[in-house]
């Protein structure tokens, strides 16, 4: 970040200095040492009442105001001032905008203040790295969807900002067109969109960051003929360096967290199996750093059906590899053994201590027959299931157990679950608690009641069940970017 108070200090210390030196030339001037008053050459006046008009008037007070010179060095220290003025308010700018978590954010941050600085109302600014990675965005500031859709209807090499993203070659003045309807040399459709808009002027800069190369252009636009004073473009171009930095960070921020959803996506079932009986539907969020949640629905022999979730402690790229064994693992033991899902915990317990020594994990897995409507689960220090219908939503009481990996020998009984026709049960992970901000108890609370304010016209849809639970559980909804945990819903609704 710009180390604007040591730049403040450096002034204000040339300013103590620049006084120091006035004090100097002025003693120097009078051929007085430092310190001592000057001596007066004409005699005392006597004090007299009134007004004498012997006593001659000062040239300083006979001549108008206007015409009294300024004493020494007032020129350096209102110089100074702005100085300070000016870093001081680039000071909160940058301040501002570093406390931008969101490359959206940012970029309206910086648009804002980049108007202010230069004395324009709207503007826009094109984000567009020049890798051509991704991602790329337009965000625009007093400018409506439609007419940011206008100005792009302008050809790019019309324009200042255009010219800048397609890298081609400027004039002398690329930055600034202090008088668009007066240009006679300009674009007729640039001229059109300008008239139909209401700006008059409009100057671009371009974002480019030492790292990344190239990130984008924004442009400014004034609804009268104008441009920015010399000031105004220093101040703005000082901005926008540190702007480019900071977009910088925040794009390579972005795409490790589209990495990571790729990865824990790729892990995961790319389409859920569709069996007779039963209507299936999921709700995945890969936390930022990418958590170790994980979901996993097979057809199994004679039209069952195998249902799991599970967490893996930690998170980042081991606890995402984690999660991708042991749902490879709980598939090939399901497909041996899924009608005993305490054998298939079992199996996958032993892997887990096997390639996971220091790891824990919870699971939880239901051996499913859609057409008895009938399950039979067991769980491994996981939540509880939620069945929602019309007339119960209940969590499914199953034995309290331990996480795999906690204990030596881990074992325990499975329970018996018979959804009625229309009901859904659901199965999450803590995630989904620990995201909706409350106690434990009171997230629990929180939950049930989300799924049992569902509407009824939407409790024939698993999808439309999962997504209300979600909206309604999480305090902001789905889609949280700084969520700190991952999210996995998976409902089943039988028929």
């Amino acid at each position: 970040m710009l180390d604007i108070a040591s730049l403040v200090r450096v002034h204000v210390d040339a300013l103590v200095a620049a006084q120091n030196d006035m004090g100097v030339c002025d003693a120097i001037r009078r051929n007085t040492p430092l310190g001592k008053p000057a001596t007066m050459s004409a005699p005392h006046l006597p004090k007299v009442a009134g007004i004498d008009p012997t006593v001659p008037v000062s040239d300083e007070t006979a001549r108008p105001i206007e015409a009294v010179p300024a004493p020494p060095g007032a020129f350096i220290q209102d110089r100074l001032a702005g100085w300070v003025s000016d870093l001081t308010t680039l000071h909160e700018l940058t301040e501002r905008l570093a406390g931008t978590r969101t490359l959206d954010d940012a970029l309206h941050e910086f648009l804002e203040a980049g108007a202010a600085l230069v004395g324009a109302r709207r503007g826009l600014v094109v984000f567009e790295p020049s890798d051509r990675r991704g991602p790329v965005s337009t965000v625009g500031l007093g400018l409506a969807h439609a007419e940011l859709g206008e100005i792009e209807t302008v050809p790019r090499s019309a324009t200042s900002y255009g010219r800048v993203l397609e890298g081609l070659p400027h004039p002398d003045a690329p930055l600034t067109t202090p008088d668009l309807l007066g240009d006679s040399g300009l674009d007729p459709r640039r001229r059109e969109v300008a008239a139909r808009l209401g700006y008059a002027a409009s100057y671009a800069l371009p974002l480019a960051a030492a790292t990344t190369g190239r990130l984008g252009a924004a442009v400014w636009l004034y609804d009268e003929p104008a441009e920015p004073l010399e000031r105004q473009r220093h101040l703005v171009g000082l901005y926008a360096g540190y702007a480019a930095e900071h977009l910088a960070r925040l794009l390579e921020l972005e795409r490790a967290r589209a990495d990571v959803a790729t990865v824990a996506e790729e892990l995961l079932p790319t389409r859920l199996p569709r069996v007779p009986g039963v209507q299936l539907a999921v709700r995945h969020e890969v936390a930022p750093q990418g958590g170790g949640d994980w979901y996993d629905a097979l057809a199994l022999p004679e039209g069952a059906l195998g249902l799991a979730v599970g967490s893996v402690g930690g998170s980042g790229p081991s606890a995402l590899a984690a999660a991708g064994r042991l749902r490879a693992g709980l598939r090939a033991y399901a497909v041996m053994e899924g009608e005993d899902p305490v054998a298939v915990l079992s199996d996958l317990e032993l892997l887990l201590r096997l390639t996971e020594p220091a790891r824990s994990a919870t699971a939880l897995f239901a051996y499913c027959e859609p057409a008895r409507r009938k399950l039979l689960l067991a769980g491994a220090g996981h939540t509880p299931p939620l069945i929602t219908g019309e007339r119960r939503t209940s969590y499914v009481e199953t034995t309290l157990s331990a996480p795999l990996g906690m204990l030596s020998c881990w074992e325990a009984p499975s329970v018996d679950v018979a959804p009625a026709p229309g009901e859904t049960v659901l199965l999450y992970t803590d995630g989904l608690l620990r995201r909706a901000g409350d106690s434990m108890d009171r997230a629990y609370a929180r939950l049930r009641s989300a799924a049992a304010s569902v509407p009824r016209a939407l409790r024939g849809d698993a999808a439309s069940v999962a997504d209300h639970v979600v909206r309604t559980v999480l305090p902001d909804g789905a889609g949280r970017a700084d969520g700190a945990e991952d999210v996995v819903v998976l409902a089943a609704r039988f028929d």
